[in-house]
């Protein structure tokens, strides 16, 4: 989904048939244009998800780290600059702790490699692009080194993503249940599917296990439809990673947390 390379310039040539003509070269062709989204109070796990749906990449700055119920206060570039699409430009977050707990680990910088941040108004050239690398776990796969893709999402949607779905409880400020997601629900039994399809851990893999976690969590904790029952069906897919992975205790316990708190307000 993210290219990490900075664009190619491509250049032609035109001879005429005369020939005492020199041959002429045609100008740079200029990458397309992207759009900064707003990331204004979202909490941290659905900013970066949407950067990384628009094709961006991103880093943390400041004394609060990216854990997922972190909500962004600013951004750099501001919402509504126009870039260049520079393969995956790097948006920066400031984030605010919120009353809920940090848990996991944080992530302070996208898991792929970001590029520069070129405002579509700059005249083209051909730049490096100013990255920064994600620290590698130790132990775990490196990134591939010409090509670097985001998790896909799910393509295949069920019938209720579009249906209403009543939130099991309210929370002031916390964000509405998308309803062009899946329901959470099902995004947990396709996290456990999708693990029997991937035996061994990578940098990747592992990344797209903690993202649909901190998700579920979230989402779940925000009050929205069905949390408690998706929160059971993730601490079992936890509890899968740990047989497959040897990792998922602490995104196991974080589940569980959350599953007392849920069926606490729910009631």
């Amino acid at each position: 989904m993210f290219l990490f390379a900075g664009a190619t310039l491509t250049y032609g040539a035109a001879q005429r048939i005369s020939a005492d003509a020199a041959p002429k070269a045609t100008a740079p062709v200029s990458p397309p244009t992207v759009v900064v989204p707003d990331l204004a109070g979202q909490a941290f796990v659905f900013a970066k998800g949407s950067l990384e749906d628009a094709g961006f990449a991103w880093r943390v700055a400041g004394s609060v780290h990216g854990y997922a119920a972190n909500r962004v206060v600013s951004q750099s570039p501001v919402a509504g600059t126009k870039l260049k699409d520079t393969g995956a430009p790097t948006i920066t977050v400031t984030l605010e702790r919120t009353s809920y707990p940090e848990t996991g680990e944080p992530e302070d910088v996208s898991p792929y490699i970001g590029t520069a941040v070129v405002p579509a108004s700059t005249p083209f050239a051909a730049t490096k692009p100013v990255v920064h690398i994600p620290t590698v776990t130790k132990g775990a796969e490196k990134p591939a080194a010409t090509k670097a893709t985001a998790p896909k999402k799910p393509t295949a949607k069920p019938a209720s993503t579009t249906a209403k779905r009543p939130p099991a409880f309210l929370v002031a400020g916390a964000r509405k249940e998308p309803l062009d997601e899946m329901a959470l629900p099902a995004r947990a039994q396709l996290l456990s599917l999708w693990l029997s399809s991937h035996p061994k851990p990578t940098n990747a893999t592992v990344h797209h296990f903690l993202y649909q976690n901190a998700w579920i969590v979230t989402g779940a904790r925000f009050g929205w439809w069905h949390g408690a029952e998706a929160l059971r069906l993730l601490i079992d897919a936890d509890a899968k990673a740990m047989r497959l992975w040897g990792i998922g205790s602490k995104s196991e316990l974080a589940a569980r947390h959350a599953l007392a708190e849920v069926e606490a307000r729910a009631r």
